[in-house]
């Protein structure tokens, strides 16, 4: 096998193994960096992609693409212990998230 085979196979299954990942553990994941910071997501209307952004205080603003509905992706961050809403500025569309406090 050629070293431009093995490089070939390398990345064809270093792809195959991050898009095998569930969109589920990517947001697990990707929360889990800073779980107390807010989080934002958008996405065009009825697009199977949503951006979802972490507004992090120290580590500052970083944004991954999510293969999910908005719906499921606010369904999950509820599942994750996020609250949901529209922001208060009316001109704006995206969804905020912020932890709910744990007692």
């Amino acid at each position: 096998m050629s070293i431009a085979q093995k490089l070939q196979s390398k990345f064809s299954q270093e792809s195959q193994d991050a898009s095998s990942k569930h969109p589920e553990q990517v947001l697990k994941d990707f929360i889990a960096e800073d779980p107390n910071s807010v989080y934002t997501f958008d996405s065009e209307r009825d697009s199977p992609k949503s951006e979802l952004c972490r507004e992090g205080k120290e580590k500052g603003r970083k944004c991954i693409e999510m293969q999910m509905y908005s719906t499921q992706l606010f369904q999950a961050m509820q599942n994750q212990g996020f609250f949901c809403a529209l922001p208060m500025d009316p001109t704006r569309t995206h969804i905020e998230c912020k932890r709910i406090p744990k007692n």
